[in-house]
């Protein structure tokens, strides 16, 4: 690991003021080293002209000793190149972890378009979940998240964040999360070692794929023959040339006899090492992110279990990956222009595969389990990153089924929201059977409150911390209406698309029902107000008691205040709502919220108000009908 900041360099506990100090430091080192690569690039220069005019004047006045300073100064370039490539590399490395360190400010800020949106792995997830949410895409929990950098680690958080996880492997992940969130220089070690490999990073399931597969040479160990016997009889009959016991060139029948092996055989070879070979730029990088992993000393029983994933194999990851590395320019001496002429005299190809085939008999069977390791490595430092941003947030109790029928949140915050503006609520939902009715008019914070409630819920089972000061929370199955939309090309009408939608939570309400292992939690916005009035209070009270009938919990918000006193219901709710005030300055009518959940039903309307603050007509000066 590089020497990053020393201990007493920061002293600020607070992640704004930490990350500042560290920006400041690495951006002093970066620009110490870009310094000090202009001034080695002037030296290169300087050298390399100075040995070309020492051997031009060498030649020309015909002075020998000019010939031992022309070396000499070649010399002190080709190490002076040597050292200036070491000190770019150190500036770059610099460059990065000052980048991380303004990302790392971003984050803070929700500053979405200086935090980098990571190429996540296409998913086969079409569920509302993630739209209604905001769990992937710009703006969203992923992109919050997105400090993982490898093809295995975007996979393996994406998978964690769209899809709950069991109670213990959650509970597992708290610990290893809390551990590696005062780790910080580790975690930037991870993420520097991932990015430094750049855009190379390949499909990381085909190479595990390449690695489980068979061997080229099954069935054909033919040419494993004819590459180790053409060469070596090749080289014999031209020493025996050479020595002058024929002048008969023997030595070109095996290298006619290579050239047709390689044609008939060679494409198989090449496909086999073609494979692999694409992905050459990045096995010395997953050397170093294996080593990196397994030399850190964990305590957490998790990260110790992940990191002995890394050391199975003959010799573990780290090592394997770094041979892999080694043969790599061995391997790229095919794409020389004159190759066919070492092919014909060295059958290298086949020697290539023979060697890949080595490696991957020894090594191929522990590769996918090296990568869903690395993977699980970096979602589980995503997860601590926000934990260390966030040290107000709390990890959650995570009760097991049965040990308690409520949801219960204290200062419960919008993930998303930028920390200075977002605003905490005390939030109970359930038991099993009754749900939380939210009113209030438009803007007043109803919605945020659904979403604020469900990405908690996806934090919590995924492993993380949450924004809240405590979440218990029971095992529960997410279902939600929040954002809908119609489509013009399907021919779905707004309020089709709401039925449907309605339609798939009351699916999996029924389907786990009262004994499930799980309560249904549903988070339900404005439902049904694609319809007439009337026809909506009857539909929307019948769902909702359906849904309650069959042992869900969750929370709806509306305008309709009629919900709160259907008899079917008024057991069931438990009424809060959101308020707003106005005051005039100077004449204009100015709008204030707060945000603040309190009991009882909303008391106050907006809609007219907001008509007079974005300038439309007042409703007593609109013209009047004939």
């Amino acid at each position: 690991m590089l020497p990053f900041v020393p201990p007493d360099a920061i002293t600020a506990t607070d992640p704004t003021a930490e990350y500042e100090a560290r920006q400041e430091h690495f951006a002093a080192l970066r620009d110490d080293f870009e310094r000090r690569s202009d001034q080695q690039g002037t030296v290169n220069v300087v050298l390399f002209f100075g040995a070309l005019i020492a051997l031009l004047a060498a030649f020309f006045a015909k002075i020998s000793g000019l010939y031992w300073l022309a070396g000499a100064l070649f010399v002190g370039f080709v190490a002076s190149f040597a050292y200036h490539a070491r000190l770019d590399e150190q500036r770059r490395r610099y460059r990065e972890l000052t980048q991380m360190q303004a990302e790392g400010l971003a984050r803070l800020a929700r500053d979405w378009e200086h935090i980098p949106l990571r190429p996540y792995p296409p998913s086969d997830d079409t569920s509302h979940l993630a739209r209604d949410l905001d769990l992937t895409g710009r703006a969203s929990l992923l992109h919050l998240l997105s400090t993982a950098n490898t093809p295995a680690g975007l996979a393996t958080l994406q998978s964690w964040i769209t899809a709950p996880s069991p109670i213990a492997t959650a509970q597992a992940r708290q610990g290893a999360a809390r551990e590696l969130a005062g780790a910080t220089d580790f975690r930037d070690a991870l993420t520097l070692a991932a990015r430094l490999m750049g855009n190379a990073q390949h499909d990381y399931e085909a190479f595990a794929r390449w690695a489980e597969g068979p061997s080229p040479f099954a069935g054909h160990q033919w040419m494993l023959w004819a590459a180790r016997i053409l060469p070596a009889v090749t080289l014999i009959l031209i020493v025996i040339q050479l020595a002058g016991l024929t002048a008969i060139l023997f030595w070109l029948l095996p290298v006619v006899a290579a050239y047709v092996v390689t044609n008939l055989a060679g494409k198989e070879a090449e496909a086999f090492i073609e494979e692999v070979a694409e992905r050459n730029q990045v096995f010395a990088g997953y050397a170093a992110i294996f080593a990196l992993l397994t030399e850190q000393e964990f305590s957490d029983p998790l990260l110790q279990e992940v990191q002995q994933r890394l050391r199975t194999g003959d010799a573990g990851a780290a090592a394997m990956m770094r041979r892999l590395g080694r043969m790599m320019p061995l391997i790229e001496l095919r794409r020389v222009p004159l190759f066919m002429l070492i092919q014909v005299f060295t059958m290298l190809m086949f020697h290539n595969a023979w060697l890949l085939d080595r490696w991957r008999a020894t090594a191929g069977a522990q590769v996918r389990a090296w990568l869903v390791a690395l993977g699980e490595f970096e979602a589980l430092a995503a997860l601590a990153t926000l934990a260390h941003d966030h040290p107000a947030w709390a990890f959650p109790e995570l009760a097991e089924h049965g040990a308690t029928d409520e949801i219960a949140a204290r200062n419960l915050g919008h993930p998303l929201l930028p920390p200075a503006v977002c605003v905490g609520n005390d939030v109970t939902l359930g038991p099993p059977g009754h749900f939380l009715l939210v009113t209030g008019s438009n803007m007043s914070g109803k919605s945020t409150l659904l979403r604020a409630i469900g990405v908690n819920v996806v934090l919590a089972q995924a492993g993380g911390p949450v924004c809240a000061t405590s979440l218990r929370l029971p095992p529960v199955h997410l279902a939600t209406s929040i954002r809908i939309s119609d489509s013009l090309e399907q021919g779905v009408s707004y309020f089709m698309a709401e039925l449907r939608q309605l339609k798939a939570v009351m699916d999996a309400a029924e389907a786990i029902g009262p004994s499930g292992e799980r309560v249904v939690l549903f988070l339900l916005d404005e439902i049904l107000h694609g319809t007439n009035t009337a026809e909506r209070q009857i539909a929307a009270r019948h769902i909702i008691r359906r849904l309650l009938d069959v042992g869900a919990t969750g929370a709806v918000s509306t305008h309709d205040l009629t919900l709160a006193a259907a008899p079917e219901l008024l057991a069931a709710a438990k009424l809060v709502h959101f308020t707003e005030d106005f005051a005039r300055t100077n004449g204009t009518l100015v709008m204030h919220f707060d945000y603040h959940l309190r009991p009882g039903l909303a008391t106050s309307t907006n809609a007219l108000k907001l008509m007079e603050i974005v300038g439309l007509p007042p409703v007593e000066a609109a013209p009047q009908a004939d």
